[in-house]
């Protein structure tokens, strides 16, 4: 839909991804907001600010499997541990570079991903989730049981990334690496899903008889997002990794695939926007759920061990009314948001 004064005479101005100087501005405004962050947070903050970061990138990545494809996972987690350990194995074990272990991360968990995407030409819906589910659970296997590569329930120390004398060792440095991968590799997703395999991508998730029959081979494009989707996913589960100077079994369970799958429902399944409000949403929700539960703690001391057993369920119980009043994500909110903008005062 175009609106009167929002004209678009040339094709590159149509597909251009910041189209107006109103948006340009705003972005510009957020950048140099991103850029300011570490020098006017610190400490837990900074720590919130990298895990949104780089929640947003395994996010992003799920949306383009299950958003944009239609392929249910619930082994994001799991792949978030293929990425973590290949990049510490490299540059732990191996002495790589951090540069060259964050990229190798990304294609192994991407050859892992499209690996146990082959049954996704056969399943769908329930099935496939199923089927995704048993890798999570055998890469969990797989991560305590091959000792000589993952170090078993010991884990492996991950040293941050060196260029030259300078260390990345705190996290305000760390957090400029961080940034400017999450910030190309959105900007990659969303020309991504506007390019041929974009449109591949949605009209296999549309119909996807229609779409064998309009000639685009489900096999290819179903695998294809099963293997960009992991790659975001080991790219993000190495950065994490690095992040925490620490990899071990515990921090890719089925609990994390769950909160991924939460995230792009949440900020809305088909929309990169929406992984991004889907990443803040929720890591910052059980921050704030634990604000309120010390703050009642403080003043009530009695329903301490009241509150701190309600938090987990809470937790799940906003999400469900969330889910009830707004099942179309924060995206849609967003949607609305910018159409009352462009059409205030008609409300149509």
């Amino acid at each position: 839909m175009q609106y009167c004064g929002d004209f678009r005479t040339t094709y590159e101005k149509d597909v251009m991804i910041f189209q107006t100087p109103f948006i340009k501005v705003c972005m510009g405004f957020l950048g140099v907001a991103l850029l300011a962050l570490p020098f006017l947070i610190k400490g837990e903050y900074l720590w919130i600010a990298l895990q949104i970061l780089i929640a947003v990138i395994g996010a992003v990545g799920l949306n383009i499997l299950t958003g944009f494809t239609g392929q249910i996972s619930l082994g994001q987690g799991a792949f978030l541990g293929v990425g973590a350990y290949t990049s510490a194995y490299l540059t732990a074990k191996m002495g790589l570079s951090f540069w060259v272990g964050v990229p190798a991360a990304g294609l192994v968990t991407a050859m892992a991903g499209m690996v146990f995407g082959v049954p996704s030409l056969r399943l769908k819906g329930l099935y496939l989730a199923i089927a995704t589910l048993a890798s999570q659970f055998i890469l969990e296997w797989v991560f305590i049981r091959w000792e000589s590569v993952t170090g078993g329930s010991y884990g492996i120390a991950v040293p941050r990334p060196v260029i030259g004398d300078f260390s990345f060792e705190s996290d305000r440095s760390y957090y400029y690496i961080v940034l400017a991968f999450t910030v190309v590799m959105t900007l990659f997703a969303t020309n991504l899903i506007r390019t041929k395999t974009g449109r591949a991508f949605m009209a296999v998730r549309d119909h996807y008889i229609s779409a064998e029959i309009m000639g685009i081979s489900l096999y290819k494009y179903r695998l294809l997002s099963f293997g960009i989707s992991s790659f975001y996913a080991g790219v993000a589960g190495a950065l994490f990794g690095h992040a925490l100077k620490f990899v071990s079994s515990e921090q890719f369970n089925i609990g994390v695939s769950i909160v991924y799958l939460a995230m792009i429902i949440i900020g809305g399944l088909g929309s990169i926007i929406g992984s991004v409000f889907g990443a803040v949403f929720m890591i910052l929700l059980p921050k704030l759920l634990s604000v309120v539960t010390t703050v009642i703690s403080a003043d009530i001391p009695s329903l301490t061990r009241l509150v701190t057993a309600f938090e987990q369920g809470i937790f799940g119980l906003i999400i469900v009314l969330f889910l009830i009043f707004e099942p179309d994500g924060l995206a849609h909110r967003w949607r609305l948001i910018k159409a009352y903008w462009k059409l205030y005062p008609f409300s149509y």
